[in-house]
């Protein structure tokens, strides 16, 4: 099931590997094709440092909505339900600071989980995201989001 595709996990830059740092930080760079929307979630073990560095990207952490331009950050701390969206009218990129380290696996496990298509069933990606505390959620706010900013959301969220 492709709802919990953290912005096309294939297409995921790996920078920087835990184990390049002693497991203090990973460092991953993702794309935001126009309309992207990455389903509401939250991390239970890790925060989550996001820098823009091309085009507009929103993001909804708890309480704050922002969008934010090259240079633009946020932190999303651990058990703040999130989402991210490309806000603008051109393909977007973000790096993504994550500590401790070890989240990175789950893209790497998810793009390869993905690469012949959708799994057959739900329960390997829900399993696959319990194994790493990711928990996805369905906030009453969700829906405004995607109609001002005429997002398409992946199945299921």
């Amino acid at each position: 099931m492709t709802s919990v595709s953290i912005c096309s996990p294939a297409r995921v830059a790996f920078k920087l590997w835990g184990a390049d740092t002693g497991g203090a930080v990973s460092v991953v760079e993702h794309p935001f094709p126009v309309g992207a929307l990455v389903p509401p979630h939250l991390h239970t073990r890790e925060d989550e440092y996001s820098i823009v560095t091309e085009g507009e990207i929103g993001f909804r952490s708890g309480d704050r909505e922002a969008v934010l331009g090259p240079g633009g950050y946020i932190t999303k701390p651990r058990g703040e339900l999130h989402t991210m969206w490309n806000a603008g009218p051109a393909p977007a990129r973000m790096i993504e600071i994550i500590s401790p380290a070890g989240f990175e696996h789950f893209f790497r496990e998810l793009a390869e989980m993905l690469a012949d298509g959708p799994p057959q069933t739900e329960d390997a990606v829900s399993a696959l995201a319990a194994k790493y505390g990711l928990e996805f959620g369905r906030p009453a706010w969700l829906p405004d989001v995607i109609s001002r900013y005429g997002l398409t959301p992946p199945p299921g969220a």
